[in-house]
């Protein structure tokens, strides 16, 4: 009987740990002897933060990022068709959500292992909540292009989507061009769109405020050179 594949989120940052993670996670996590993950020397870190019993050396914990190759897969996945459960670890909050975890889960579903989401922190659902848009009626669009015009032309094309289905798109951007978003979303936007801005969630650091693109170009412009941002444009 092979194991189960638990999907193990971690916390956005370093000082909320027992706010984000229920005690049922953190058992599972205390729990496993076998790991795949983004980055090992972070995954090591919060599995020591979890507090694992096990000597961080001891665990069986092989690499899984945007580099892995697709043929790759499969032997990250014998643990668990050995009859070992597995826990899979994002960089940041939930593993498969804009996350390269995704393909190992559709392998694993393949091949008939159980697959087990835990409860945890999404940056992407906790800024949906906190924009005041369409719960109802949204779209996650990952990363949209970085440079101009094709990054422009993406931002307008969004806001279309958004007024003519009116729903809320979503998007997000790693620290070092969250800047250069930001003005690009203030020179593509219509004033009157709606324009959330998310980082740092669930720390002691949060922000999440929302205005309109127009309030955004007359007011102070935010630091977004911390962690990575989620973006939520919608019809006011």
């Amino acid at each position: 009987m092979s194991g189960t594949l638990y999907l193990i989120p971690v916390p956005l940052g370093s000082d909320s740990l027992a706010s984000v993670i229920p005690a049922d996670v953190l058992a599972t996590a205390q729990r496993l002897t076998h790991f795949i993950v983004e980055a090992p020397k972070t995954a090591r870190a919060f599995l020591k933060e979890f507090g694992t019993p096990h000597e961080l050396r001891s665990l069986w914990m092989e690499e899984l990022n945007e580099h892995t190759k697709e043929d790759a897969l499969s032997a990250l996945l014998k643990p668990l068709l050995d009859g070992h459960d597995v826990g899979l670890m994002s960089e940041a909050g939930c593993p498969g959500v804009a996350d390269p975890g995704a393909n190992l889960i559709r392998l694993a579903h393949r091949k008939g292992i159980k697959v087990a989401p835990l409860v945890g922190p999404s940056s992407i659902l906790l800024a949906l909540m906190g924009a005041g848009a369409n719960g109802q009626k949204f779209r996650f669009n990952g990363y949209i292009p970085a440079q101009d015009p094709a990054r422009l032309e993406a931002i307008r094309a969004l806001e279309n989507d958004s007024f003519r289905n009116k729903q809320a798109e979503l998007f997000i951007e790693t620290p070092y061009r969250n800047g250069a978003l930001f003005d690009a979303l203030l020179l593509g936007l219509k004033g009157s769109t709606q324009l959330t801005v998310a980082c740092d969630l669930t720390t002691t650091n949060e922000f999440i405020v929302s205005k309109t693109a127009a309030d955004w170009k007359s007011g102070p412009k935010p630091d977004l050179h911390k962690r990575p941002t989620v973006f939520v444009i919608y019809a006011a």
